[in-house]
């Protein structure tokens, strides 16, 4: 059963169609094309693609994007205090990124400590040794 404003709609597309305004459109004749969103949660789909039409990035993804970021940033880093502040600030954002997520802790991004620790002791170790 069309309710009264389906009917409206229809009647609407129905008189544009017989006056043209639906011709020479971009992929006028050609099947529509359909995104695989289907590994997006369903409650999130249209708010993805709104935020997609618009030219905007979910929040999950411009803090991943500042993830990897400062990781290239504090690859290239020679001073230590300065690469401290910002190994602090990507760990931030690694929490930040998590908490967000609500997902497994198994499925979490680590965060960066016990790299650098392990990097910390080793070097103090040789440096033990050497004197």
């Amino acid at each position: 059963m069309i309710t009264g404003f389906e009917k409206i709609v229809e009647e609407r597309i129905l008189a544009a169609q017989r006056r043209g305004e639906f011709d020479c459109l971009p992929g006028q004749g050609l099947p529509l094309e359909f995104e695989d969103d289907s590994h997006i949660p369903e409650d999130l789909r249209l708010a993805y693609k709104i935020l997609k039409n618009a030219d905007c990035l979910p929040p999950e993804l411009v803090t991943k994007q500042e993830i990897y970021q400062t990781q290239e940033l504090l690859a290239g880093m020679q001073d230590t205090q300065e690469k401290y502040r910002i190994l602090k600030k990507l760990n931030f954002l690694i929490l930040k990124l998590n908490s967000t997520r609500q997902r497994a802790i198994c499925l979490e991004m680590p965060q960066q400590y016990a790299e650098v620790l392990a990097e910390r002791m080793t070097s103090s170790h040789h440096r033990k040794i050497d004197s």
